[in-house]
């Protein structure tokens, strides 16, 4: 299905609980073939275990691979 993306392809990671290099790989070669055609990957509020792998493996420096990280949580009022 994404290889036949028309716009920008968004990956929800908010509930996935693991993760291993070979998933990084696929992302990449997404993102690849994603930017040969002008688009971008977005990964969604991965858990922050998952954000650390990402990290390792450096697929958020990939220039077509955009990290959407969930918003802080609201501070308590003074």
């Amino acid at each position: 299905m994404a290889l036949r993306a028309t716009r920008d392809v968004i990956v929800d990671l908010s509930e996935l609980h693991f993760a291993d290099p070979s998933l990084m790989i696929d992302l990449a070669c997404l993102a690849r073939r994603l930017r040969s055609n002008g688009m971008t990957l977005w990964l969604r509020h991965p858990q922050p275990h998952v954000n650390t792998l990402i990290e390792l493996v450096g697929l958020h420096r990939l220039p077509s691979v955009r990290v959407l990280e969930p918003p802080a949580p609201a501070a308590a009022p003074a």
